[in-house]
């Protein structure tokens, strides 16, 4: 690990198969907690390249538990995190949304790291217990449409790292490599990341894949479609440039869309939503990201009509049935 870091220190970078090595070495426990916790703040103080993403993308996933499920077209909603904007659990409750809706989820998740509350925090304190059991996971898509895959318990990587980070407090690389290494490797992905440098280079890797797929970022600096401001899409049609505007939504306020400081806030705006008392704020943010979403699968759609698809799920609570027999 000296060479290594002594490597990064002098501003290089590592080929593909060097990532690869590396992260192979991490996950393995070749390396003690302070090398790798050296390692992950230097990468936080410099761009990552797309063969180095590439690299660690491909041992994560080579490393991971995997899962398969034949005759299900399978959507992941998942952002990076590490924008550092505490926003509320957005791309989870658009899961259950689009759940809901007819479409089968395999939403990939996590505790929060640099924010108060990720989608891991809120699912388990609200009673869900992971599991990564292929039979139980099945069961969980044929009775409520999604299934929620937690993480640690399919990524040795995760695991070695997960105490680190916690202590880090910051978004580390691993923050860029959630979305791109679901066990259930879903044909379509709808992912938020913190920059649009990050959604260039994911759009790369994902221009090599045959997925569906739709980047999001939000120009003021969200992973999401937070309404606070205009975002960009890029998928396998090219970079658009959406204003709030041209799709009919109000602005909102970062406030309108906090998770609050604890826990116990982020789990009453998560019920609320579902029960259909969120805010006309809360709603039309979490009904944006699931419409896009929808769309991901089915590009014919129109904005419009996947909105209005998503409403529908929520409004006549679908979404809440799909999370409570997922919880059940």
């Amino acid at each position: 690990m000296k060479q290594i870091l002594a490597h990064l220190f002098e501003f290089k970078t590592f080929t593909k198969s060097e990532a690869y090595e590396i992260l192979t070495n991490i996950a393995s426990g070749k390396y003690n907690n302070s090398q790798i916790a050296a390692f992950m703040t230097a990468y936080g103080m410099r761009s990552i390249r797309v063969e180095e993403l590439e690299g660690f993308r491909d041992a994560m996933y080579d490393l991971c538990h995997k899962l398969d499920f034949p005759g299900y077209k399978l959507i992941d909603l998942c952002g990076t995190g590490g924008d550092g904007k505490n926003t509320f659990n957005i791309s989870t409750l658009a899961s259950f949304i689009v759940a809901g809706a007819g479409y089968h989820v395999a939403k990939h998740g996590n505790y929060g790291v640099s924010s108060g509350c990720g989608s891991s925090n809120v699912m388990e304190y609200l009673g869900y217990q992971f599991t990564n059991d292929k039979g139980t996971i099945s069961r969980q898509l044929e009775n409520a449409n999604i299934c929620f895959l937690h993480a640690p318990l399919f990524h040795p990587a995760m695991k070695t790292v997960a105490p680190i980070r916690r202590e880090l407090g910051i978004k580390t690389f691993f923050n860029m490599l959630g979305p791109l290494v679901n066990p259930a490797n879903p044909p379509y992905q709808s992912v938020g990341v913190f920059s649009l440098e990050l959604a260039r280079l994911y759009g790369y890797l994902y221009q090599q894949s045959t997925k569906q797929y739709s980047i999001l970022h939000a120009l003021d600096g969200y992973d999401e479609i937070s309404l606070t401001g205009d975002f960009k899409v890029i998928s396998s049609t090219g970079e658009q440039y959406h204003t709030l505007a041209h799709l009919g939504l109000e602005r909102v306020e970062p406030a309108d869309i906090s998770g609050g400081n604890t826990v116990e806030e982020a789990a009453a705006i998560f019920t609320d939503v579902l029960n259909g008392q969120g805010t006309l704020p809360q709603n039309n943010v979490v009904l944006a990201n699931a419409a896009i979403a929808i769309q991901t699968i089915h590009p014919e759609k129109s904005f419009g009509d996947c909105f209005y698809e998503a409403e529908a799920s929520l409004l006549g609570k679908k979404a809440l049935e799909s999370f409570r027999r997922l919880v059940q």
